[in-house]
Formats: C-alpha cells, sequence, structure tokens
C-alpha cells in the first residue's frame, strides 16, 4: 500500500503515452478532454495525498531509504533537460515539427502558465516544506516546469521518434524523485505539479495565440532560453531578430 501513489503514477503515465501514441498514428491535432485525464488524475491525486498520514508516510520512508542527510543539486540539472531536448533535437537527425520560433514561443508560453499556476497555488495553500525551510511546498516548481517541457517535447517530437519525445518524462520522473529525495517536497507536491505542467504543455501545443504574432515583417531571427533558480524556478527567454 506504500508504493500505491508511485504505481497509480506510472499506470497513468503508460496509459496516457498509449493514448499520444494512437494520436500519433491517426494525426489528429485536436484537442480533446481525454489530453487532461492524467493531468488531473495527477492534481487530485496530490490533493488527495495533501496533509495525510501517508503522504508524511511516504516521505519518511524516502528519508530512511535516502539518509537524512542526503543532498544534491542533480534536480536542478535534470529539470531542464526536457527543454534542452527540445532545442537539440535536430543534432541527433531528429525533425521537429514546427520553427525554432514557433517553439520558442511556446516554451516561454507553456512555462509562464505553469509557472504562474503553481505560484498562484503556493500562496494559496501555504503549506510547509518537509524540511520546514517555507511554507511554499505545494504545488512542486520543478516538477512543473520538468513536466511542462517534457509535454511540449513529446508533442515535438513524436511524429517523427517516439523514444525521443518520450525520453523527457524520464528526466522530469526523475526531478519528482530527486525532489523528495532531498526532502524538499512530498509526494503531493510532486503529483500536483506534474499535473499542472502536463496540462500546460499541452494545452499551449494545441492552443496558443501568441504563436499568430508577427513583430513586423517576417524576420529569422536567434532565440536565446536560459533557467532561472532562485526561491521559485522558471524560464525565461529572449528573441534576438536578424538585421
Amino acid at each position: 500500500m506504500r508504493k500505491l501513489p508511485v504505481i497509480l503514477f506510472l499506470c497513468l503515465l503508460v496509459n496516457q503515452m498509449n493514448g499520444q501514441i494512437n494520436d500519433t498514428i491517426v494525426k489528429t491535432q485536436k484537442l480533446t478532454y481525454k489530453k487532461f485525464i492524467l493531468p488531473a488524475a495527477l492534481v487530485a491525486t496530490g490533493s488527495l495525498l495533501l496533509n495525510t498520514d501517508r503522504n508524511r508516510k511516504i516521505q519518511a520512508d524516502a528519508n530512511r531509504f535516502f539518509g537524512s542527510d542526503f543532498h544534491t543539486r542533480l534536480d536542478d540539472i535534470t529539470v531542464f533537460v526536457p527543454v534542452g531536448q527540445l532545442y537539440a533535437g535536430g543534432l541527433f537527425g531528429f525533425e521537429a515539427k514546427n520553427s525554432l520560433k514557433h517553439r520558442t514561443i511556446s516554451v516561454v508560453t507553456a512555462n509562464a502558465l505553469s509557472f504562474t499556476l503553481v505560484s498562484v497555488l503556493k500562496n494559496i495553500v501555504k503549506a510547509h516544506r518537509p524540511d520546514d525551510s517555507d511554507q511554499l511546498s505545494f504545488p512542486s516548481g520543478h516538477s512543473a516546469i520538468a513536466f511542462t517541457n517534457a509535454a511540449l517535447l513529446f508533442q515535438e517530437y513524436k511524429d517523427d521518434n517516439i523514444w525521443y519525445a518520450s525520453s523527457g518524462f524520464l528526466f522530469a520522473t526523475t526531478t519528482g524523485f530527486l525532489r523528495v529525495a532531498n526532502n524538499k517536497h512530498f509526494a503531493s507536491d510532486v503529483f500536483a505539479g506534474a499535473g499542472i505542467g502536463l496540462a500546460s504543455g499541452f494545452l499551449v501545443t494545441y492552443w496558443n495565440p501568441l504563436q499568430n504574432i508577427h513583430l513586423g515583417k517576417k524576420q529569422k531571427g536567434t532565440a536565446f532560453v536560459y533557467p532561472q533558480l532562485g526561491n521559485q524556478i522558471g524560464i525565461g527567454a529572449v528573441i534576438l531578430p536578424n538585421f
């Protein structure tokens, strides 16, 4: 029973990926409620676990397994791997669905949406972190950002290489586990953050009004995407036109 939340997460993820693969085969671009079944289930699971004995038990088990003095900054790296993959796919011979500009606008929009939702919830819920460092535990910002970009990566490359497209979820899941191992988040925070991230990524992929905005004449440009670290985590971007 202690492993029930982890098993539920894995089962839901496999089910969602199977549905996405079927979408790839029929090549549909419609946004349906099915895309949000997994995100909603993850947010619901996190909300139900919040402030429960089971949630605290999972954290206690994690602390015993990893050790009370365990600490790594690896989660500050894995969180950004999916967004790096989003731009690096061409280096490995994979064809992206959209242009560099289109991808960058999607990254900025989706991460802004995810960051906003996480920030609002953090300040409403005011849940203590496992290490009592502050009251910004629920939901996990690292998990939200990682899964936001993993979703964008999947949608961008699934038609060309399903394995590369899906690999971002491995790094996103690793980020979530490391947040628990570092005693910075409860399992509830990670589940909710993952759900918010997936929903943000899927929504922006299928509906992003900013994609229709043109600044003057159509110009090629260079895009710079950079991580933002601090009390909360995020992604920034600068798009420079070539004159």
